[in-house]
């Protein structure tokens, strides 16, 4: 079992939902800490409590990892803090929702930048020198929505593809060399994932981020290259594709999704996507 005490790990989108969650329950275990978001007032927030509660090292560095330079940012501050990260979560994700061609291109170029461009820089840069070391963790949070297309969703569904193939890619590659890496595959989480958008999640078949994040770090200390950390049907859910024709699979999806009214999705801040 992987012990996380005393180890220093970097956290992105860790000012809330699902990130903070990783935050707290990694403090929990002992890990020192290295936050990641846009707003370090958040952030600073979220770091006085942590202290507060844990005695464990908590660093914050605001930026936003939709700037294709962010990666280079990041790794450039802590390399001012004077740190060696040993764990990477990278979960800072973003997602268009509604007809793709009907919505803002602005949204959909972001998520492409922060669940693609960002991870693959810091994983790059970061996992660089946990080879060097001969030693690390990378943990890249993808969605069970990387199994399989999904209409009204297709940007985003087709980032955490991108992420999917990516790090299992990565984890044979490494295989081996004292770094591991695994994806985290979380189906519909409680973190206000649609807010700013007329699109909501049935809170009914949505998991709480403290369980999910709980569950990705058994998963990681127990030595997975893929962790599932909702609730079970979410593995069935992403394992039923695969045994179906791509073009049945699609229409599934986009038939989910209509009834779930993400076709006729609108922005309620009208300067969303400009």
């Amino acid at each position: 079992m992987h012990d996380y005490t005393r180890t220093t790990a970097l956290v992105t989108g860790a000012s809330k939902g699902l990130g903070e969650a990783y935050a707290r329950e990694l403090a929990s275990r002992g890990a020192h800490l290295v936050l990641v978001a846009r707003s370090g007032d958040a952030l600073e927030a979220l770091a006085g409590q942590i202290r507060e509660a844990h005695s464990v090292r908590v660093d914050v560095i605001a930026a936003d990892l939709s700037d294709r330079r962010s990666a280079h940012a990041v790794v450039d501050a802590v390399d001012d803090l004077g740190l060696d990260v040993d764990l990477l979560v990278n979960n800072a994700g973003t997602g268009a929702v509604g007809p793709f061609l009907g919505r803002p291109l602005g949204p959909t170029l972001q998520s492409v930048d922060v669940n693609i461009t960002a991870l693959v820089g810091l994983v790059h840069l970061l996992g660089a020198r946990m080879i060097a070391r001969g030693h690390g963790g990378i943990v890249n949070v993808a969605s069970t929505a990387a199994f399989q297309p999904m209409p009204y969703q297709a940007s985003y569904a087709a980032t955490k593809a991108f992420v999917l193939s990516f790090t299992e890619a990565l984890a044979e590659e490494v295989r081996g060399t004292g770094v591991r890496v695994m994806a985290a595959h979380p189906g519909a989480t409680d973190t206000g994932f649609f807010d700013g958008t007329t699109a909501s999640m049935n809170p009914k078949a949505t998991d709480a981020p403290a369980d999910v994040a709980a569950r990705t770090l058994d998963d990681f200390a127990r030595g997975r290259f893929l962790s599932f950390p909702g609730r079970a049907s979410q593995r069935a859910g992403a394992f039923v594709p695969r045994l179906l024709p791509r073009g049945t699979v699609t229409r599934l999806t986009g038939n989910l999704n209509r009834r779930l009214g993400f076709q006729d999705v609108s922005d309620l801040d009208p300067a969303r996507g400009k």
